[in-house]
């Protein structure tokens, strides 16, 4: 049972370690928003879901794709399968990145057109300061959704889920970096490689400032959904009331509107 309990606190302190130090010295040297604290409003909360996330709901995605990898295997086309079985590691890993990258775009921007998805995604921007921790604010059934859309038509095909794993990892360090108070010149490039300032303005007040795309903003620039002036927006979060508590934001999608009358205080 200790071992258990210790197990499971380096599950936490292990990873959270490594993200402090990776993280934070960039906020301090390149900041976006100079002054920002480390324990700035709303840093407790944000913890709690990166507690959360790390301790359950990763460990439920994970496992739900491993009981139902064999089960969408068996119903791909073979022919693309055998291929992409052959592949290297290293080839498989980015073609999934290119191809979810393009599943992201218009699955991001369904949540924030469609009001039943937007329930469960606005949990994702109520945060008010951004950085590395914010990352994390993220409703789980949101993060089903999002995960749902990258893997599965993957797994169809054939890539093992091994590449998949490593490719959501990959992809969560990432959006921690878009979330990071950091903002750093890197020229022409920022219209192939995203970054935070871009990200930063997806997170605007305006629910449809666009910037929707992830790994790279070729999408939002094809379909007119580039922002990026050259300064910060004012506010970030959303405009209308949202919970102050963990447990307030995990059931606010799931009861009536009528229903949330009051915040949790739990």
């Amino acid at each position: 049972m200790l071992f258990n309990i210790l197990d499971e606190i380096l599950n936490i302190t292990i990873p959270v370690g490594i993200l402090v130090f990776t993280f934070v010295p960039m906020e301090r040297v390149f900041p976006a928003k100079p002054g920002q604290k480390f324990f700035r409003p709303g840093w407790r909360l944000d913890m709690l879901f990166l507690i959360g996330q790390y301790v359950i709901w990763s460990g439920a995605v994970f496992w739900i794709l491993a009981q139902v990898d064999d089960l969408l295997y068996s119903i791909g086309p073979v022919a693309v399968q055998s291929t992409v079985r052959q592949w290297p590691l290293w080839v498989q890993a980015i073609v999934v990145v290119l191809a979810s990258d393009m599943l992201i775009y218009w699955g991001h921007r369904l949540q924030h057109s469609n009001e039943f998805l937007w329930r469960f995604h606005k949990t994702h921007h109520t945060a008010e300061h951004l950085d590395w921790l914010a990352a994390h604010r993220e409703h789980p059934l949101d993060t089903v959704y999002t995960v749902g859309l990258i893997n599965l038509p993957a797994m169809i095909l054939g890539f093992p889920l091994e590449t998949i794993i490593i490719v959501i990892a990959f992809r969560g360090v990432w959006a921690i970096y878009l979330h990071s108070n950091v903002r750093l010149n890197i020229g022409p490039l920022k219209y192939i490689i995203g970054c935070p300032e871009l990200h930063h303005w997806h997170h605007d007040l305006d629910r449809r400032a666009g910037n929707y795309a992830n790994l790279s903003p070729l999408m939002d620039i094809l379909f007119g959904t580039f922002k990026l002036p050259d300064h910060e927006p004012e506010q970030f979060g959303v405009s209308e009331p949202s919970p102050s508590s963990y447990v307030g934001h995990l059931a606010e999608p799931l009861v009536p509107k009528q229903l949330m009358h009051r915040q949790s205080k739990f």
